[in-house]
């Protein structure tokens, strides 16, 4: 059964480039990204990984893991990982999850056989500390990820989970937020002390609390 936002997502063990993990002990307390590429020594998924490890450093400001995941052998990952390294300019400071069994991309439903018979399509996972899943994203294996977008997504998700507001169409981190319907004017007076800005009454806007 696929997985729905909300859902405890399920615990693995697994043989990584970098150890065998216990997935819930090695996230820790900390928010999490799995995602999944097609398959080792191809164009679209060397271009992903090499920029993922680029970004890696924002991440861990959002105390946010990365674990990478496909169908291959750790054989093959260790020397594909010297072809990213290389093509793409950077050091890839994430484990590679092999998952030769598919245990892995069957519990996250990464295998769908009408897009890639045998090998997981591109998905990805936001997982929160406590587990449960916050977004879920599927791409078809010719169609690269803006990981971009994963970051700006973590942002709205961590804003989200902490405060009574919303963030709005192609927000960025720093922008004006919407408070939610469900907050009373009197209460977005106390809660919100950097002042609103009334549309209409469901739609109200203050600058970002957390910053």
């Amino acid at each position: 059964m696929a997985l729905r936002l909300g859902d405890v997502v399920p615990n693995f063990k697994a043989q990584t480039s970098q150890g065998e993990i216990d997935f819930f002990e090695w996230l820790g307390d900390s928010w999490g990204i799995l995602f999944s590429h097609p398959a080792d020594f191809t164009p679209v998924c060397t271009t992903e990984l090499g920029y993922m490890s680029k970004l890696k450093p924002e991440f861990d400001k959002r105390n946010v893991k990365i674990l990478a995941l496909s169908v291959d052998p750790l054989s093959s990952h260790t020397t594909w990982i010297s072809d990213i390294e290389e093509t793409q300019v950077t050091k890839v400071n994430y484990p590679l999850i092999s998952d030769e069994n598919r245990h892995v991309a069957e519990l996250f439903d990464m295998i769908h056989p009408g897009a890639a018979e045998k090998t997981t399509v591109r998905s990805v996972f936001i997982i929160a500390p406590d587990k449960k899943l916050k977004l879920s994203l599927t791409y078809p294996p010719s169609t690269g990820r803006n990981f971009d977008e994963i970051l700006r997504v973590v942002d709205s998700l961590q804003l989200t989970a902490y405060n009574s507001v919303a963030t709005p169409v192609n927000w960025k981190n720093g922008e004006d937020v919407i408070i939610l319907p469900s907050v009373s004017d009197a209460d977005a007076e106390k809660k919100f002390p950097k002042g609103i800005r009334r549309i209409k009454p469901y739609l109200r806007y203050t600058p970002q609390p957390n910053l």
